[in-house]
């Protein structure tokens, strides 16, 4: 097998997210559920963008997220995430590539604005997500070469971006190509509601031996698999994937492979401030020590790290460097 030019390839939702403060009230008035992440049309969002406090604007997107988090840990990293041709969908890309990611979908017009995210930040740092997916539900095949991925060790998909019919099939195209160059797929379930939506396709992936490894929170994992606790839910799972990475909020974090697992708890922080992406930097931790081939238990530290750096801050995305947080494992 010839060596890939990539570690990984993530694949998912190019999204720019405009963060604001919130209280609860703020967010019972709007019929909004705290915590939750719902999908808008351009109508609702330009109304409730006019009624949120200023907002600081930034380049979001879950598995944009994970690209960034790996890219500041060191490896070498391609996204794919379709933007409009638009300033925002500019912005986007300026920020991608000036993490030293190659960006490798173009621009384009007529397929309307590109995405953005409306986060509602309380108090308690929960995070309220109100997401127009616009230009990002028109990746698709033509635009996107989908045998990159056999170019990547790792091919990283975001669940979020299987419920649109085009990028799902751009994606499959993919894991398809990963699969027959000797690569690992990776799949994010994202949200409790693209389980809902979508846990059949995906339970059908892991009966398939399609996945190679599988990320999810006690939500998400609850979800797949009907059990009533986190404990039971990745005992349900952990038989069905070579590798499930298991995200516990402050409780910490497990990963199964066969016989072999690991727990760590959560890293210390002096100040929760937001918790958007908190399990996309800890998705680009674990997959960063897992590419190093550094074991279950330090890729989960390295997890969790990045994963505490981001969420004493505003925005999904490091600001510190993680390459000197985690320098005992690196």
């Amino acid at each position: 097998m010839t060596a890939p030019r990539y570690d990984v390839l993530a694949i998912g939702n190019a999204i720019v997210d405009v963060i604001a403060d919130a209280d609860d009230a703020f967010l019972s008035a709007e019929g909004l559920v705290k915590g939750s992440m719902r999908l808008i049309d351009e109508a609702e969002s330009t109304r409730l963008y006019g009624r949120m406090k200023a907002g600081r604007e930034i380049s979001g997107g879950s598995a944009g997220n994970t690209a960034a988090g790996l890219a500041a840990l060191g490896l070498k990293v391609a996204y794919a995430g379709q933007v409009a041709d638009d300033q925002l969908g500019a912005i986007y890309a300026h920020d991608i590539k000036a993490q030293g990611i190659d960006f490798i979908v173009a621009p384009r017009g007529g397929i309307g604005a590109t995405a953005t995210s409306l986060i509602l930040v309380t108090p308690d740092a929960q995070r309220t997500m109100n997401t127009f997916l616009g230009a990002t539900q028109r990746l698709e095949l033509g635009h996107f070469d989908p045998s990159v991925a056999a170019d990547a060790s790792i091919l990283y998909l975001e669940g979020y971006l299987w419920d649109p019919e085009l990028p799902r099939a751009a994606m499959v195209e993919a894991m398809a190509a990963a699969r027959s160059a000797g690569r690992k797929v990776a799949l994010t379930l994202s949200d409790t509601f693209v389980v809902d939506r979508h846990g059949d396709d995906f339970r059908r992936l892991l009966d398939e031996g399609r996945l190679d490894i599988l990320f999810g929170n006690e939500a998400e994992l609850i979800a797949m698999t009907g059990a009533s606790t986190f404990d039971a839910a990745v005992e349900a799972l952990a038989p069905k994937v070579p590798l499930l990475v298991a995200t516990h909020g402050d409780q910490g974090a497990v990963a199964v492979r066969g016989t072999e697992r690991a727990r760590v708890a959560a890293e210390p922080i002096a100040d929760l401030v937001d918790t958007t992406g908190a399990g996309d930097l800890f998705a680009a931790g674990f997959l960063a020590g897992e590419v190093r081939g550094l074991g279950l238990e330090a890729s989960l530290r390295l997890g969790a790290i990045a994963a505490a750096e981001v969420i004493q801050h505003y925005g999904a995305r490091p600001e510190q460097d993680l390459k000197a947080l985690a320098s005992d494992l690196l």
